[in-house]
């Protein structure tokens, strides 16, 4: 189907630049609060993931999008119109779930059918768009094949026209690559995304994976115990978290709990709770506040750490330890050095092809205060 007939049959829109909103949206369960107060602005034609750690709240957020789940307090609107008394099938939005969901003793052409037959198009409209679907997802040749003989990922093209076929105004995917293999996981991830810039389709994702996060997202918020911790751009999420939980759960970092003990315009200076002493060159205005005295968790990414067997030539963070372990990762070298402190710092070089150093050696390690990111604890 050419990308000119999907967006002439997309339902509608309004003046509103925002396909889905949720204004102060609280869910409560039995006296738990699953979601606390999220505010999301997700922007007509992005993909947008929401991502965390189990039991965040990131899928209840889906389902109330999805209508699934009705919210506690707060509003939840797609394309400007509020959704809290709209039932689930007539809002403008569909659902591809990690389970798929296929229907075993139908075949993949009565599968995608399937929702069209209970809204009563015609048997004309019905098959125009049922092979639409399946063109886009490039499983025509296997429409009267059952899901049984499909591989995983064939079944995640099937459920992905199953949701496409009803033209939706938001896609929301539920964890939908997480049944997939680690090589057909990153195959996928590709098509996903490809797909979704020829539709030019609002995608919403929840994925707990980083990685999958980064690299398929406009826009991600991470969430944390229910509430929103930060929203932006994969470069802005990992490169300047703003919380120490963010830091921590996007990708690998190294962590310094301390005190500030020093504020200028040069930068800072931290002294961790070990009794290291960190130069932070902050390329912000730090915002913690204070010349001195406030707690400070200070991240340091391990692809900023060099790992050096002689003393090297800097005059700010560099420390003795000792070397713990060594991971051979192919394109990477991963390193744990457990300082003379005993802190224990993480380092990732990229493969040169050269000798490595032997475990228990002492080695320095060293970076960049310009790579030092300070948060205020």
């Amino acid at each position: 189907m050419s990308q000119t007939a999907v967006s002439t049959q997309r339902p509608s829109k309004t003046d509103t630049a925002y396909d889905v909103e949720l204004r102060k949206v609280f869910k409560v369960y039995n006296g738990e609060t699953a979601v606390r107060g999220v505010d999301l602005q997700i922007r007509s034609g992005e993909f947008f993931s929401i991502l965390g750690p189990s039991g965040c709240g990131k899928t209840t957020t889906l389902r109330l999008v999805a209508g699934f789940e009705t919210p506690s307090a707060g509003e939840v609107l797609v394309r400007g119109q509020s959704m809290l008394t709209v039932p689930p099938y007539q809002r403008p939005v569909n659902t591809v779930f990690q389970s798929y969901a296929l229907f075993g003793h139908m075949t993949i052409w009565d599968n995608v059918a399937f929702s069209l037959k209970l809204k009563g198009k015609t048997k004309a409209e019905l098959q125009d768009r049922v092979r639409e679907a399946l063109e886009l997802v490039k499983m025509t040749s296997f429409a009267h094949r059952y899901p049984a003989q499909l591989s995983g990922g064939q079944q995640q093209r099937v459920a992905l026209a199953r949701a496409l076929v009803n033209r939706p105004a938001v896609l929301l995917l539920d964890e939908p690559l997480g049944a997939l293999d680690l090589k057909l996981r990153k195959e996928m991830q590709v098509e996903l995304t490809s797909l979704q810039q020829e539709l030019g389709m609002t995608f919403v994702m929840v994925t707990h994976d980083q990685e999958e996060a980064l690299s398929m997202s406009d826009r991600i918020a991470v969430m944390n115990e229910g509430r929103v911790e930060q929203i932006g751009s994969p470069s802005e999420i990992y490169e300047r978290p703003r919380t120490p939980f963010v830091a921590d759960f996007i990708g690998e970092t190294n962590l310094f709990r301390g005190r500030l003990t020093q504020h200028d315009r040069d930068g800072l200076t931290v002294v961790t709770d070990a009794g290291l002493q960190l130069a932070v060159k902050s390329q912000e205005p730090w915002a913690g506040g204070g010349g001195g005295g406030g707690d400070v968790v200070v991240s340091v990414r391990p692809e900023k750490v060099h790992v050096s067997l002689y003393k090297p030539e800097v005059a700010a963070n560099c420390f003795e330890g000792d070397l713990r372990n060594i991971m051979y990762l192919g394109t990477h070298v991963h390193y744990v050095v457990e300082l003379r402190s005993g802190d224990r710092v993480t380092v990732m070089q990229v493969n040169t092809g050269g000798e490595r150093p032997k475990l228990h050696v002492p080695v320095y390690v060293h970076w960049s205060p310009v790579d030092c990111l300070a948060l205020a604890a």
